[in-house]
């Protein structure tokens, strides 16, 4: 078997890891800028940690706090100047998918002044990023130890970049920071995380690394997503644990397999409805079953049996957290919607049996239903 499997992230986990270990960042220089959003990095306790580690390590830094979710290539922009103007000789992004997959260009952007926002899609910058260091604080988006960013450009439309540039230089991996994470964003971040995996399992990529994490973390991912279905509560602290390592590995899979047409289809409905994005991509769980139960059966019935349960229950699980039956989009709508798409994207073409913006169109339709 011939692959080529790729990831250099380097990923330091546990308790308080960020304390014991933050020698590891004097290696990167004495100035950073911390990219976080509003408020979830100092819920976490993650924000607060970080910074006193640093200045009793004699390392300065600032604080740019403006992404949002769905972060725009202005914002990080806009942080790049400010890494400029202070010298920053490397980033921390503190937070979830957003504020890590924004810091990423932000390096980007600091090492190349010259960038115009919107010039970062077209990947042709001289200069080396700043190095990047990633802290987590949801279970979902495996962004620290992935190659992509997302991005949402001046337009509205989230497009992603990706290469070698986008592995973090160094991941701090504590489970302790997800806990501030209210309810509505655990189970998104927790059926990001599950898409990721399954859309892996599902694809033409999988092969025996992608599958091996795979297979680890979707039986963990599940049993949570059930609970939520049937309890609607928070989970424990071991819980927590459970779902950030598993997401991680997750992460694994998305980076090597990449996703399937849930994922660019459920941008429409995070961009027009705002949905957020893992309950927009879980979504289209029951379109992908199909699809790979009528091209890919023997992957569609080794999903099942690794979940341990029939597709009828987890699909009814799916639906309903992802919670999409009141979006109703007309045909007209629809038609418009998908014009986005003026050659067939590459997760379309993995998606088992190949899929269209056609059926994308008929998928979004029969959300309703």
């Amino acid at each position: 078997m011939a692959y080529n499997f790729f990831m250099p992230a380097k990923v330091v986990g546990g308790e308080k890891a960020v304390v014991k270990q933050i020698a590891l960042l004097k290696s990167f220089g004495n100035r950073c800028l911390i990219v976080t959003g509003g408020s979830g990095a100092k819920r976490s306790g993650a924000l607060e940690e970080l910074t006193v580690a640093l200045a009793e390590n004699g390392v300065e830094y600032r604080v740019y706090d403006k992404i949002g979710a769905n972060p725009k290539v202005a914002d990080c922009h806009e942080a790049g100047q400010l890494a400029c103007e202070c010298k920053a000789q490397f980033l921390v992004g503190i937070g979830g998918g957003s504020a890590l997959d924004a810091v990423k260009a932000v390096a980007i952007f600091a090492a190349n002044p010259e960038l115009e926002a919107e010039e970062i899609y077209k990947m042709n910058f001289k200069n080396e990023p700043l190095p990047t260091v990633g802290i987590g604080t949801t279970a979902g988006t495996g962004s620290e130890i992935s190659a992509v960013s997302v991005l949402t450009d001046t337009k509205g439309t989230k497009r992603s970049i990706k290469g070698e540039f986008g592995y973090f230089n160094l991941v701090f991996a504590d489970w302790r920071y997800t806990c501030s994470c209210p309810y509505e964003v655990t189970v998104s971040t927790a059926l990001d995380a599950f898409m990721h995996a399954a859309e892996g399992w599902l694809g033409p990529r999988c092969n025996e690394p992608a599958a091996a994490f795979a297979s680890e973390c979707l039986p963990k991912i599940y049993k949570w997503l059930k609970y939520f279905c049937n309890e609607g509560k928070l989970p424990d602290d071991k819980g927590r644990e459970e779902l950030y390592h598993a997401s991680l590995s997750a992460g694994f899979t998305l980076n090597y397999c990449g996703t399937l047409f849930p994922h660019p289809v459920g941008y429409i409905l995070t961009e027009h409805y705002g949905i957020p994005h893992g309950r927009a991509c879980a979504a289209f769980f029951d379109k992908l079953m199909e699809r790979a139960t009528q091209f890919a059966p023997e992957r569609a019935e080794s999903l099942c049996r690794l979940l341990g349960d029939d597709m009828d229950n987890i699909i009814s699980v799916m639906k309903t957290l992802a919670n999409c039956s009141d979006i109703v989009i007309g045909e007209v709508e629809a038609a418009e919607l998908i014009k986005r798409w003026s050659s067939t994207p590459k997760n379309f073409e993995c998606t088992p049996g190949g899929y269209t913006p056609d059926l994308a169109a008929k998928a979004l339709v029969e959300l309703a239903k």
